[in-house]
């Protein structure tokens, strides 16, 4: 049987006119790829190089114009013929054999590591192992193990619980996919006090992504919410009221209200506009 199929041409110093989108098959995220003269359809199992070497992808959108010119895409090589499937599935089978192995090894080292995932890479016969572990982990003898068991060469590497969310993907507590996984290019730092400027209650459980770090959109309308509060007083502060002095009990930020505990123990809430201009004893909150 003749699995012969139609390759890309050379790559030429010519800018690219169109791009495609192509997933590669073990990612979330679709990259941008030069599809040269090729026909290819949405749905389409095609190789494409990678920096990682050669890689099996699905074609995930048609042809998009080229803005950026001075750009460089890799390119689509092939449609995916019979012998590139059969060597996927070759691959699969030792990412398989070398991820029980290795849990199997870790548990025997009593070592203090979790592993995640694996990665084979036929073209360097290499296998790039992930893990995260709280520390520095001492794995020489656990290499030794795998290399003599596997016959190629081992690699571990050991990466943060937010990398390794971002190429797992799961979903948030909003129900939605997980930003990093899906469209949010880099991380960026997230601190507490991004929480504390928006009301929310500081509970590990709210507050944290499936990652049990802090979850990044806190910090997608962080600059609106310092904005907001810049005119709010503190809360536990003292103010005067249209119906006399009393303490602050709680900021509603986006209403721009705030919930006040009378002297009568009364508790009444008002708009900013019902309130005096803040006077420097009140002690307007700060961004």
């Amino acid at each position: 049987m003749n699995t012969a199929v139609k390759e890309a041409p050379p790559s030429t110093n010519q800018p690219v006119k169109f791009v495609i989108g192509v997933r590669i098959l073990d990612q979330v995220k679709s990259a941008l790829y030069n599809p040269g003269d090729l026909k290819l359809k949405v749905g389409k199992t095609v190789m494409v190089n990678t920096d990682q070497g050669l890689k099996m992808g699905v074609i995930a959108s048609n042809k998009l114009p080229n803005f950026r010119k001075d750009s460089t895409f890799n390119r689509v090589l092939r449609i995916a013929n019979d012998n590139d499937i059969q060597a996927e599935n070759r691959r699969l089978q030792v990412e398989e054999k070398a991820k029980t192995l290795c849990g199997d090894k870790i548990i025997e080292l009593n070592l203090p590591m979790n592993l995640s995932r694996v990665v084979h890479q036929p073209h360097m016969n290499k296998t790039i192992f992930f893990f995260t572990a709280e520390g520095r982990v001492d794995f020489r003898q656990l290499i030794r193990d795998l290399a003599s068991n596997l016959r190629h060469r081992i690699e571990m590497r050991q990466v943060g619980v937010r990398d390794e969310a971002k190429v797992i993907g799961g979903y948030g507590v909003c129900g939605e996919t997980l930003c990093c996984s899906t469209w949010l290019p880099d991380f960026t730092p997230v601190t507490i006090k991004m929480a504390k400027n928006q009301g929310l209650a500081l509970n590990p459980s709210k507050i944290s992504g499936v990652c049990g770090r802090l979850m990044c959109c806190l910090q997608y309308e962080h600059d609106n919410y310092k904005a907001l509060i810049k005119n709010l007083p503190r809360v536990n502060s003292q103010i005067q009221t249209p119906d006399g002095p009393g303490r602050i009990l709680k900021n509603e930020i986006l209403e721009q209200r705030v919930v006040v505990l009378l002297e009568d123990e009364s508790i009444m809430t008002y708009h900013l506009d019902e309130l005096p201009k803040p006077q420097k004893s009140q002690n307007p909150q700060k961004p």
